[in-house]
């Protein structure tokens, strides 16, 4: 077994890391407390590959892996979670279900300039009365003639504002339950295609998550993705890769989390010593180191597993998106104690991780549900 990092990745991780502390760490608190979408450093990532990691070259994007994915997402979150969700959303939702179910000339259309950067991506799945229950989905697609008519509404889809390019889910036949959800590649400016409301959110302010909104629009027929009634079950498939990317997401937070949190120990000094002499703070910078490195071994199996192109990793991928997610969150809350007072107010980098790594508790299926789909792996039910 081998848990090192190619000279490559390592250079990979440096490249990225040095970006966002140079490019994003100086405005973190400025795009969060005005809930700003970072639309300037889109194109830079862009330049960088990272919105095509996993793609080959022949279709735009850098030939890497889903090691070398996580990697980035990790690195850019242990900044800022917002730039990291933004590039997961764009990379394992929207473009990867191109990439996996479209025809060729769909990639060839939508996945080159997306892997390339030059088009922003959204993957809308989830609405007001389907969440956990995503099988549940109300929208409805009707065929007439030459092109799908969509009607209905989808929610907390990551980057619905701003992007180019909308995979979404709709009811094609009902009778059929969720083998009657297709899947449709949506363009922004169609006619009956909009954003709708901009949610107000706790954490990852500088992300957009959105409505979009479908009245009577007209998708042309070449741009169902998949096979009629297949979209759902596509998208389960889908959020095996897109879980991974959550997982690297928590990592990622949780490690800038806990580096803040010893940082802050050895400079603040109580009864005429640092606390991080006091064998409480130590405990606990103990225990969020060892639940890190943890998390990190599934996150990192998860990805190895994805990059085999071989096995199926659900188990696995929902695994590390459950221990990654809550890891995340206890050593957040962790941290802001480190902090103590400090950890309360916004002068300080612990409230705002403690905010942001809430939403990979919930995001692309809760911690409840990551437990159903662990127990039916083992216990090989379908």
């Amino acid at each position: 077994m081998d848990f090192s990092l190619t000279d490559e990745q390592q250079q990979l991780r440096r490249t990225v890391r040095e970006f966002a502390e140079t490019e994003i760490a100086p405005h973190v608190m400025e795009w969060d407390e005005a809930s700003h979408f970072p639309s300037e450093i889109i194109p830079k990532l862009g330049e960088m590959g990272l919105l095509g990691v996993i793609f080959p070259e022949k279709y735009g994007g850098a030939g890497l892996g889903y090691i070398e994915y996580v990697i980035a997402i990790e690195e850019l979150s242990r900044v800022d979670g917002s730039a990291g969700i933004i590039v997961a959303a764009h990379n394992s939702l929207c473009t990867n279900h191109i990439y996996r179910f479209g025809s060729e000339e769909q990639r060839q259309k939508y996945v080159v300039p997306l892997a390339q950067g030059k088009k922003l991506g959204c993957w809308s799945l989830t609405e007001p009365q389907a969440g956990s229950d995503a099988g549940g989905t109300r929208s409805v697609a009707v065929k007439r003639g030459n092109c799908w008519v969509l009607n209905g509404a989808k929610t907390f889809t990551t980057n619905g504002h701003y992007a180019d390019v909308c995979v979404a889910m709709a009811v094609t036949e009902k009778s059929k339950g969720s083998h009657g959800i297709s899947a449709f590649i949506l363009e922004k400016g169609m006619p009956g295609f909009r954003p709708g409301k901009k949610e107000n959110k706790l954490g990852l302010r500088a992300s957009d998550t959105s409505e979009v909104v479908f009245s009577d629009c007209c998708i042309p027929v070449a741009n169902l993705l998949g096979q009629e009634g297949e979209g759902f079950i596509n998208s389960l498939q889908v959020l095996d890769g897109g879980r991974i990317s959550i997982a690297a997401l928590g990592l990622g937070m949780a490690q800038g989390a806990y580096e803040a949190a010893v940082k802050y120990a050895k400079e603040r000094k109580q009864f005429g010593k640092s606390i991080s002499e006091f064998q409480a703070i130590q405990f606990k910078l103990a225990d969020m180191a060892t639940q890190i490195e943890a998390a990190r071994l599934l996150v990192y199996h998860a990805a190895w597993l994805a990059d085999r192109k071989d096995v199926r990793f659900t188990k696995e991928s929902s695994m590390a998106k459950l221990y990654t997610s809550e890891v995340a969150v206890r050593v957040a809350n962790e941290a802001v104690q480190v902090f103590g007072g400090y950890g309360f107010v916004k002068d300080y980098p612990a409230e705002k991780y403690y905010r942001d790594v809430k939403l990979c508790t919930i995001g692309e299926g809760t911690s409840e549900i990551q437990r159903l789909v662990i127990a039916r792996q083992i216990l090989g039910k379908k």
